[in-house]
């Protein structure tokens, strides 16, 4: 009987002992769960404090790009105005209506000349060109190409053209000056909204 005792004893000691180990795992086991369910929370947290910070950020850059574009429509109006006015200021050539253009042409008379009548001629004719020129650039207008050679941030070469094509009729010669080699061409034409628009 006593050795039933003792082994009802230590059953029941061992018993104690096991039940600790249950609580210990069990309380380790809980211990994880809360750690794991705090990162959880703690990134749930920080990914709403992002979220929200992204959209303060979008309806900051929606307020940024509503103010360009009334910029934007600001000058567009302002641009548009100027034009306007520019139309209304210049000499608009209507239907029925004609306009009057008046230039002065200069030419140079050539130093290898047999005579001043030959120096006269020559001078007035390259007046007369220039006149033609300066008609047709004011009529159809000018086309402008340019070209700038850079080499180590510095300009090598800069050329510039200009190109005028136009059919110029019925231009009248005002008046004709001569002086010291120089000749100077008045010029004028009338011109009328068909001639205009060929």
């Amino acid at each position: 009987m006593r050795y039933s005792i003792l082994l009802t004893m230590l059953l029941t000691v061992s018993s104690l002992f096991g039940a600790d180990k249950v609580l210990i795992v069990d309380t380790t086991v809980v211990e994880q769960t809360n750690a794991e369910l705090a990162a959880v929370r703690a990134e749930a947290l920080k990914a709403k404090e992002e979220a929200q910070i992204a959209t303060i950020q979008a309806n900051e850059a929606r307020e940024e790009s509503q103010k360009t574009m009334d910029k934007l429509a600001q000058v567009k109006a302002q641009r548009e105005e100027e034009l306007a006015t520019m139309a209304a200021q210049e000499e608009i050539l209507r239907q029925n209506k004609s306009m009057h253009v008046s230039v002065i042409g200069q030419g140079v008379a050539p130093m290898n000349t047999s005579s001043p009548a030959q120096a006269y001629a020559l001078a007035k004719r390259a007046a007369i060109a220039d006149a033609y020129r300066a008609i047709a650039e004011k009529v159809k207008g000018v086309r402008i190409d340019g070209q700038d050679t850079i080499k180590n941030m510095m300009v090598q070469k800069s050329t510039i053209r200009t190109y005028v094509q136009a059919i110029v009729r019925n231009a009248d010669i005002v008046e004709t000056t001569f002086k010291e080699g120089l000749c100077e061409v008045e010029m004028e034409i009338v011109i009328s909204h068909s001639d205009f628009a060929q």
